[in-house]
């Protein structure tokens, strides 16, 4: 028989337990899980139950797999940063069909929704204020946390570009009425975004997202392109460019060179009239080199991210094979993030629209434009893909 989550969670909000009456409003359910997430008591989490009023009376809602699904999904769709870990199932409170989501505290926090952070301190969540964010910043550096949240040894804030991310990144991050409010030195707004040390080193994050040259402290973080004029690597070069700037430059160069090099041709659209064709869609490019910079292994191999472009093909080889839960077997249905922040980062700055989504819009862009599906060979040790050249 299903336990009553009344008698186990019992009927009155705590730091650890929320309650909502329906699952309409999706903001309010994001700032709900971002605040047990970031467990300002430290309890290790909290469960949200969807069909409990406030004062602990259960309002059935609908509790099928597509509604569970659903509310699992508000997980990946980009607007909650870093993604928590959360489980979603059904439930019985007070004999009636509810939700139950229970999320784990978050191994990287601060957690935002939309750039906002969100805490529970006791019986109701609000807006974080800056010692509750500083509180979580420095429990983050207390806690074991992925490559890319840790700080680069060696650097300091002289290798940020400060502008760069005041015009960019931060206000991109941060909801527009907290950053209007926000009168912190700017040591403590990188470091509440995992861009920095509370004592202003950079993480591997900050370094690649806004350093003047990532390469000097992480040896592979830069792309190198090669067009080739032939189907071989012994064919004569073309062009030859290694892109070695922050991400946020480094992706503006990598789109206006993939745009430089894709061709279009005319090609009959019915009606005596003609529509210029690519010989790549130039999103699936952008798709997959984003993809390649997010997830490679910065930690342990020098390596860059390679783009080399045949008269026939494009291969993209990536240094870093599966990660966590992905597997050669699953890849492309299941996914995981070697570098959360790196992921977070990208998203914010407009580089994802959610996550989880990548391969599946690839393969929709090379369908459309009429490529052969792309030919992914992954390795313990690298991830590579190719896409073919339109007939």
């Amino acid at each position: 028989m299903t336990e009553d989550l009344a008698a186990t969670l019992g009927r009155q909000e705590t730091a650890t337990l929320e309650f909502k009456r329906e699952a309409t409003n999706r903001d309010a359910i994001r700032e709900a899980i971002c605040a047990l997430a970031n467990d300002l008591t430290g309890a290790g989490g909290g469960v949200l139950l969807i069909g409990v009023g406030k004062d602990g009376t259960p309002h059935p809602v609908d509790t099928g797999d597509e509604a569970l699904l659903a509310i699992t999904n508000l997980r990946d769709d980009g607007k909650i940063l870093d993604r928590p870990s959360m489980v979603v199932t059904a439930g019985i409170y007070g004999g009636e069909p509810v939700i139950r989501v229970d999320v784990h505290a978050s191994s990287s926090p601060p957690v935002r929704v939309n750039g906002i952070v969100w805490v529970r301190p006791g019986p109701s969540t609000r807006r974080a204020t800056a010692d509750d964010e500083r509180v979580l910043s420095e429990r983050r550096l207390s806690l074991a946390v992925p490559f890319d949240s840790r700080p680069v040894l060696g650097s300091s804030l002289r290798d940020l570009d400060a502008e760069l991310l005041r015009s960019t990144y931060i206000p991109a991050a941060v909801d527009a009425d907290v950053l209007a409010d926000n009168h912190r030195p700017l040591v403590e707004q990188l470091a509440s975004l995992r861009l920095c040390t509370s004592d202003g080193v950079p993480t591997t994050c900050g370094l690649l997202v806004g350093g003047f040259d990532p390469s000097a402290h992480l040896p592979g973080a830069y792309v190198q392109f090669v067009r080739y004029d032939g189907p071989e690597a012994d064919a004569p070069v073309v062009d030859e460019e290694e892109l070695r700037g922050n991400l946020v430059n480094a992706t503006r160069a990598l789109e206006s060179l993939l745009t430089s090099h894709v061709h279009t041709r005319l090609r009959d659209a019915g009606g005596f009239q003609e529509e210029s064709w690519p010989d790549y869609p130039l999103d699936a490019l952008r798709e997959l080199t984003v993809n390649a910079l997010v997830h490679r292994n910065y930690e342990s191999s020098n390596a860059p991210t390679r783009v080399s472009w045949f008269t026939d093909r494009i291969e993209i080889v990536n240094p870093g094979g599966p990660y966590g839960q992905v597997r050669p077997d699953n890849f492309g249905r299941v996914n995981d993030y070697r570098n959360p922040s790196l992921a977070g980062a990208m998203k914010t700055l407009g580089y994802a629209n959610r996550f989880g989504r990548g391969i599946t819009r690839v393969a929709s862009a090379l369908q459309r434009n009429g490529n052969p599906s792309a030919e992914y060979d992954i390795t313990d040790a690298y991830w590579a893909v190719t896409v073919r050249r339109i007939e």
